[in-house]
Parts: structure tokens; sequence; C-alpha cells
């Protein structure tokens, strides 16, 4: 190609930040070999010691990275992802929120603009978006789980809200996009009572696309051991599949789950079938048809998105200021908020201030409230 020809760059800048990884793996043909000169691109959020929580730099970081994926001319699809095996995404970084952001609500909102240009790079990427879940997605992670086009996870992963447990509202796209995906009903189940469900559940209510299988025993895969993996009937009648087992059941699950190992091939293949099913398209139709089954989802995202940003700046003095604080200060089976002694001391018109928040923290941060 002449220099007059050269091909422009259409790129901000280069997609490389703090706790984001960007790369190119070969796309695979139909016969499972790498395609010469075709690649997807892999989106790595990379900070497993707090379960890929995404801090600031993170949330900057992933939005160039969507861009510049969106821009290759030689990536056929973009795999969004975390590192490990523990979890994909649990959100927000609560330490950065309760340590920098708690009390600021001006910050917050500015952060939160970065937040909507994550959610909005994903609905918008001119590429279909994969969501690979190697693990726990959770709050926020969640949201920009759900923002992606398909996903597929390791049935040992589980999903769901976490807000209104630890001071926030889930409106960072799983109130846009919950009753869309799964229904109203399904939606308000998932949204308010923070239950964090399967993936078998998550795939029998259409959550997710597929599942695959992640824990090896004795040198084969097995389901899931620490929830019912068969349909049947419990005393009340109700359909048990993907809940989670009890008794003697879940001490047997728990016994298997200890003697076995983790391995994500399966999960790597299935994500590797999909993204080879999109090779076997006319590119132009394909992201013409991506962008149509987008828009419930984006017409949802953009009517909402800058409420939800100003309540969630303003509530960094209130109720997130408490339970951020909780959460990063609390002892590990202690990390919420004395919720009667919130409810008992707002009955008696109490004002949120010092006194409040050291009534209602964790024994060990109360006396640093």
């Amino acid at each position: 190609m002449t220099a007059s020809h050269a091909l422009h760059d259409h790129n901000l800048c280069e997609p490389a930040g703090q706790g984001v990884r960007y790369e190119k793996r070969p796309v695979r043909g139909p016969d499972g070999k790498p395609v010469a000169g075709l690649y997807n691109a892999w989106i790595w959020l990379d900070n497993p010691d707090q379960y890929n929580s995404y801090t600031t730099e993170m949330v900057k970081a992933a939005i160039l990275a969507f861009r510049a994926a969106s821009n290759a001319r030689d990536v056929v699809a973009v795999v969004f992802t975390g590192v490990g095996d523990k979890a994909f995404c649990t959100g927000g970084n609560t330490k950065e929120y309760a340590e920098y952001y708690a009390g600021r609500p001006l910050e917050y909102r500015q952060y939160l603009r970065l937040f909507n240009d994550m959610v909005s790079a994903i609905l918008g990427c001119d590429k279909p978006v994969v969501c690979r879940v190697n693990g726990m997605r959770v709050g926020g992670g969640q949201e920009v789980g759900m923002a992606c086009d398909l996903s597929v996870a390791q049935d040992l992963a589980r999903f769901g809200q976490a807000g209104p447990k630890h001071g926030s509202s889930p409106i960072g796209g799983s109130t846009d996009f919950l009753p869309l995906m799964i229904g109203s009903e399904r939606g308000m189940e998932s949204g308010t009572l923070c239950d964090q469900w399967s993936a078998h559940k998550a795939y029998r209510v259409g959550m997710i696309t597929d599942i695959v299988p992640a824990l090896k025993v004795d040198g084969r895969f097995v389901a899931n051991p620490l929830v019912e993996t068969q349909r049947w009937l419990d005393e009340y009648g109700r359909i048990v599949h993907g809940e989670p087992k009890t008794g003697a059941a879940l001490a047997e699950g728990k016994a298997m789950l200890a003697r076995g190992t983790v391995d994500l091939s399966l999960l790597d293949d299935r994500v590797d079938a999909i993204c080879t099913k999109i090779l076997m398209t006319f590119p132009d139709c394909i992201t013409k048809t991506f962008e149509e089954l987008r828009k419930p989802k984006l017409e949802a995202w953009n009517r909402n998105k800058e409420d939800s940003r100003a309540w969630l700046a303003l509530n960094m003095m209130t109720e997130a200021r408490a339970g951020f604080r909780a959460f990063n200060e609390g002892p590990k089976d202690d990390r919420e908020i004395d919720f009667i002694a919130l409810r008992q001391a707002l009955a008696r018109g109490e004002a949120w201030g010092p006194e409040l928040m050291a009534k209602i923290m964790p024994r060990s941060s109360k006396a640093a409230a």
C-alpha cells in the first residue's frame, strides 16, 4: 500500500492502562485452526486480588480498549473477561469508593461519567461482544456483563446484585436490562433481594447464553456440586433447578468441590466456538443485526443513565457513604451496616451525621466512625 493510501488511525490512544489487558488472539475457523490475519480482541479486567473490581483507572482503560477493538479492522469479535477463576467482576472497587469517593458527591459524579461511558462503549461496540464469565459476576460486574451481547459462564460462577445491601442501587444498567432480559418479576427478584444466583439458574431464566462445567474431579468434568442441576419438585411443588443444595447434599457437594480443580478449557472452547460462528457471517450484516437487537437495551440505558448518575452521586453523602465504609472497614464476616438500627433511627427523625454513622457501622469500624 502506498503512502497516499495509508489507513487512518481512528484511536484516541493506545488501549493500555492499569488493571486492564488488551490482546488479540487468532480467531479459529470451522476446522479449529487459526485463521491468518483475523483475530478476536480479548479485554481482561486484571485485578484478581480484589475480585476484578474496577478502579477509576481501570474504567478509563476499559473504555479505550473497547474503542480500539471497535476500530480494529482485523477483529471479528470482542471477548470481555476477568483474570483468574474466582471473579469476572464484582463491580466498583469498594476500597476506592470508601476511602476517596464517600462523602464527595461531585467527585463521584465525575467518576460515574466514566462508568456510563464504559457501559456505552460496550453497547456501542462495532464488534459483537461476548462476556466470558470466568467467575462471580456481581454488582457493577453484573451490569457491565449484561451490557454485552452474549454471555458464556463456567458453572461455578454466581450472578447477582449487591447494591441495596451495601448502600447503592443497581441503576448502572441492571434496572434497565433485567426486565428486558428475564422479565419484570424475575428482574424484581434479582435486583431487590440481592440473592446470588447460580450459573445454572441464570441460564434457566435466560440471563446468559450458555454454561459449561469447570470443576474437574478424578480427571473428568462434573457439574457444580453445590447446586441442583436436575429438575425436580420440592415440598412446595416448585421446580428446583439451579438452586443451592441443602443439608447432607450440600455437605457432599462441598467435599467434592474440595477434591476437584478448576479448569476453564471448556469455557474457552465454547467462547471460541461462538466467535467462529460470528466469523462465518457477512460482517456488515452481522454488525447491523447486533445493533438492532441492542436497541431495547440502548433505549432504556440512554433514557435513564444521567438521572441515575445524579442520584448515585448524591447518595454518596448518606447510604452509600455508610455502606461502602462498612464493606471496606468491617471484618470479613460482618460487612453490612445494622439495617434495623438505621431504620429505627430514621423513624425517630434522626439526621444523617457522625453519630448515626457510628451507631450502624460493623463492630470493627464503630470506633473509627
